[in-house]
């Protein structure tokens, strides 16, 4: 690559805009003043001062200040600085020509609009208005590496009709290779009436080959953002490719003012409020599709990496626009993710919540097993620790079937230890006392079993649903499995409970318990409080159809003993002892 090539491109740094995906935007204007002075004294070309948006598609208590970049706060961030010249970021649908005022009257210079394939007319046609306020435009194309041939030549045929000032290209999901760059690179820059910009993301570690690449192509302007800073994997660092163009002795950009200011606030912020190269957003990146899906997976922690990447797969042939949060549940609803050992057909029957099966499976070992006993279930919360001596003076009274899973800390050695979810089967099955017996989940595979235990176990065959109500049918119970606390109490009733109680069982949601969710650290659980909360919900609701099958079946209801937010189970321990 040739020095020329070095002195040919602009750089615009956009670490207040897509930077502000890691907080929401909630940037002081101090942090935002300090950037934008390092970013000037560093002759960064362009800086963009964050998003603009109407209010109406935006919570203004959830976004800060930077999600609205209102002209009172560029000024007051910029006031006498001399530098790098403004631009600002709007996403079509969310953002109205009204929005700008006349470029006479702004210190922006640079308004970019991004946009998915299936709106670039609109796109431009919004442009086109801006424009006229006096603006330099820019078309951000999002998801480019998704597009066909066929969308791909279309594009560029239409690009040769509209008067911009740019059109960039957005690797979205971090998926290019630099071998592949060209092939997009050169038709763009063919059309000679705007300059050509590449936004590179970091999923596969490939910003700065790619942008590299780009560059040598002929690409006219490039982003990046100071500390890689950006949603998921982030961005090309801007300090990299600043040095690497100063250390090609080009006199035109100093990296010193960024070094100094990632030492001043980078560092530590990125400790509060990560980004940069995870695992979930290198799948993003592999598979060509938004973060939130393998994050979401992850986040979950009921399937193995194996089962990330079938589900990717899946996903990626359907080539959702964004994230789709019903694509993925309805993934999960038709078992694409793990592998089951018996065939089961269900058809749903008119006007009724109930299920016909045809299941070809081995007769169930437990079914009936301890008829008429009364049986404990222990759950993982933090109150099964806090209540160990009431909770052994209860089974020492009424000498329960003793049903746990995943990690009990040797606390209790129940008769049957369950697993149904892999992570937590490598994790803690060299815990389970030698005493008990192991019950394992039919999705975890036999072959994963033996790599890790020798032990004789028993399967527990269910059916892992959403949209049905908790039924047994010959001793398979259809239920929803993500807590294994729940899915036990359905096998107490297949092994013949007279009786269920619960130790343990304290909600995920408890204002009591500050939202802890174990007594013992699990360090990767999730702290998305919406995924959190909606296991919460799901719990509430099996628990609840349980009840109801026990009440049904003239046996009385779900008795939790320990304290709990599932309030209309709760009868606490000292009523039993």
């Amino acid at each position: 690559m040739n020095n020329k090539k070095f002195t040919d491109f602009q750089i615009l740094d956009c670490t207040v805009r897509d930077g502000g995906y890691v907080n929401d935007w909630k940037f002081d204007k101090k942090f935002v003043r300090e950037v934008y002075r390092a970013l000037s004294k560093a002759s960064v070309d362009f800086v963009e001062i964050g998003f603009k948006g109407t209010e109406k598609y935006f919570d203004r208590e959830k976004y800060g200040l930077w999600r609205f970049s209102e002209e009172k706060d560029i000024h007051n961030v910029t006031a006498n600085i001399s530098g790098s010249k403004l631009a600002i970021m709007a996403d079509y649908g969310k953002i109205e020509t009204e929005d700008f005022c006349n470029a006479n009257e702004s210190l922006i210079e640079l308004v970019r609009v991004a946009v998915h394939k299936d709106d670039v007319k609109g796109a431009l046609s919004l442009l086109e208005q801006i424009k006229k306020k006096g603006y330099k435009v820019s078309l951000n194309v999002m998801g480019y590496t998704n597009y066909s041939k066929t969308e791909r030549n279309d594009l560029v045929d239409l690009l040769k009709t509209v008067n911009l000032d740019y059109v960039y290209i957005a690797d979205t999901y971090g998926s290019l290779f630099p071998n592949q760059v060209s092939q997009i690179f050169e038709p763009l820059l063919e059309i000679s009436q705007f300059k050509v910009g590449f936004h590179s993301h970091n999923n596969l570690q490939m910003a700065f080959a790619n942008t590299l690449e780009a560059v040598s192509c002929g690409v006219h302007i490039i982003d990046s953002t100071i500390y890689g800073m950006g949603r998921g994997a982030g961005n090309l660092p801007t300090e990299v490719i600043i040095s690497f163009v100063a250390n090609r002795k080009g006199d035109k950009y100093n990296p010193i003012p960024i070094l100094n200011i990632i030492d001043r606030f980078f560092v530590e912020m990125q400790n509060h409020n990560r980004w940069g190269y995870q695992l979930p957003y290198m799948l993003s990146g592999l598979f060509q599709c938004h973060p939130n899906y393998p994050k979401a997976l992850m986040d979950l922690r009921e399937y193995t990496i194996e089962d990330i990447w079938k589900a990717m797969s899946h996903i990626k042939k359907k080539n959702p626009v964004g994230f789709s949060k019903s694509l993925l549940d309805d993934l999960i609803k038709e078992g694409v993710i793990g592998s089951g050992k018996i065939d089961v057909r269900k058809n749903s029957l008119a006007n009724s919540n109930k299920l016909l099966f045809k299941i070809d499976a081995p007769k169930i070992s437990y079914l009936d097993k301890h008829k008429e006993r009364d049986f404990l279930v222990l759950a993982n919360g933090p109150s099964l620790k806090e209540y160990k001596y009431k909770i052994d003076k209860f089974i020492f009274k009424y000498d329960p079937i003793i049903l746990g899973a995943n990690y009990l800390g040797e606390l209790f050695k129940p008769h049957y230890h369950a697993f149904i979810n892999k992570r937590r089967f490598v994790a803690y099955i060299d815990t389970v006392s030698s005493s008990s017996q192991l019950l394992i989940g039919q999705h975890i595979d036999d072959s994963l079993i033996h790599e890790y235990t020798n032990r004789n176990y028993e399967n527990i065959y269910y059916i892992d649903t959403l949209n049905s109500d908790f039924e047994i049918y010959k001793g398979v119970i259809t239920s929803n499995c993500r807590t294994v606390s729940i899915l036990l109490l359905g096998v107490a009733i297949v092994m013949g409970a007279h009786r269920v109680f619960v130790a343990g069982m304290d909600g995920y949601v408890s204002l009591h318990l500050g939202n802890a969710l174990h007594f013992y650290n699990e360090k990767e659980e999730t702290e998305d409080r919406q995924v959190i909360y909606e296991k919460h919900q799901w719990c509430q609701y099996f628990i609840d159809q349980i009840d109801k099958f026990l009440s049904k079946n003239d046996k009385e209801g779900v008795h939790i003993i320990t304290p709990t937010s599932y309030k209309s189970f709760y009868k606490g321990i000292e009523n039993y002892i």
